[in-house]
């Protein structure tokens, strides 16, 4: 485990000090997809350079902090539909998504969840983590960000 840490966290240093030597990021903090409440502490997703990081989503009926019904399957589909609305509102689509990581309230509903999730993906899949968590915000079932890279942004 240890080792894999290493490696992640050497990975990232790498990615971060490749961005910052070659040329200076324009950062954008992005707010319009209507997908969560405009008063929430943190952005829908930040753009940096031709990477989107989005914040993570839940199965919450777009603009509000109510959870959709009928459990691990609809919070799923609601989710990925968060995600797909902040990616629209940005331009880019599902297909654009180059990770994802997934956060699940009991990995009992992984292979629920994945039947949700691969629904909207066509191979390849981007990469993906997943892992239990012991509570998500609103008692959801699921929480997933993702990282998605605009291949048609010219470098500046």
């Amino acid at each position: 485990m240890r080792k894999h840490l290493r490696t992640l966290a050497a990975s990232a240093l790498l990615a971060v000090t490749t961005l910052s030597s070659s040329h200076a990021a324009e950062v954008e903090f992005l707010n319009a997809s209507g997908a969560l409440p405009a008063n929430l502490p943190f952005s829908d997703a930040v753009r940096v350079g031709n990477l989107y990081f989005l914040s993570g989503q839940l199965g919450v009926k777009p603009g509000t902090m109510e959870l959709v019904e009928g459990g691990m399957e609809a919070e799923a589909r609601q989710t990925m539909e968060n995600i797909a609305t902040v990616l629209k509102a940005n331009g880019l689509a599902m297909s654009d998504i180059v990770k994802c990581t997934v956060m699940l309230a009991d990995m009992a509903d992984w292979g629920a969840f994945n039947e949700v999730y691969r629904s909207f993906f066509t191979p390849p899949y981007p990469a993906r983590s997943a892992f239990g968590a012991t509570g998500l915000g609103l008692g959801a079932r699921a929480e997933v960000e993702c990282i998605a890279a605009d291949r048609d942004a010219t470098a500046p």
